[in-house]
């Protein structure tokens, strides 16, 4: 099947890759608030640090980095970086990782307490539902947890369109790793080269090229010319962009 993507074509694919946060899932509001929630409870413990956390995570008001740690990193990479903080403070490694992991549980459960799951953007169900009735295979892999995209699939009712999810797990691969990719590809019984990825963050692009994908798009709503999809093969606005061949 061919895709088109602006005054690009890519030929004999059988299958394309989205990444999820910022790509399907209309997630910045809720990336912000898990981060606020995460810097509040362990400025609550050990005062001063709430600050200089939102900065590590990459988020400034109302605005969240787009390549910063809290949209790119996995939950355990940003674990790891909080227990950086932490162990900063003088407290022992060991302490300080306990201390990060309690506090990412609590704010995880309050979130999850409230039904926090990240709407889809305008468009996407749709296009999913174009894509797998033309016969695409579709997944998702993202850098959230296993949990985190099996909750996104089922809130949006999307097993009838999404073949494989996968997420990361805690000291797992996680991106640019293209074994994840090849994985993915695996799962969906396709080769990588009859394979295209769409996803909105550096990590994602190195990546799926590293793996062999016949295609890379970058996304990034509402700014394709955002600077950090400059290595994408095309950079859309929003999906809709991505056509089937006539």
């Amino acid at each position: 099947m061919t895709i088109e993507c602006q005054k690009h074509q890519f030929s004999n694919i059988e299958a394309i890759i989205f990444d999820k946060d910022g790509t399907l899932a209309n997630s910045h509001k809720f990336l912000r608030k898990l981060a606020q929630k995460r810097a509040r409870l362990i400025d609550a413990k050990i005062a001063g640090i709430g600050d200089r956390l939102l900065m590590t995570f990459g988020i400034e008001k109302d605005y969240l980095n787009p390549v910063g740690l809290m949209a790119v990193g996995s939950r355990y990479e940003n674990q790891v970086a909080v227990a950086a903080y932490i162990a900063e403070t003088g407290r022992g490694w060991l302490e300080s990782l306990s201390i990060a992991q309690a506090v990412f549980a609590e704010a995880d459960e309050h979130l999850t307490a409230n039904a926090e799951i990240s709407p889809l953007f305008t468009g996407c169900w749709e296009q999913l539902q174009t894509f797998a009735q033309a016969g695409l295979k579709l997944a998702i892999l993202s850098a959230d947890t296993q949990q985190g995209v099996d909750n996104f699939i089922a809130h949006h009712e999307l097993a009838s369109y999404i073949q494989f999810g996968q997420g990361v797990t805690e000291g797992g691969l996680t991106k640019p790793d293209p074994q994840l990719f090849l994985h993915t590809c695996q799962q969906l019984g396709v080769s990588p080269d009859r394979a295209l990825m769409v996803g909105d963050a550096p990590s994602d692009i190195q990546m799926a090229k590293q793996a062999g994908a016949a295609g890379v798009i970058g996304i990034c709503w509402g700014t394709p010319q955002a600077a950090h999809l400059k290595e994408a093969d095309c950079a859309i606005a929003q999906l809709n962009e991505l056509k089937l061949a006539a």
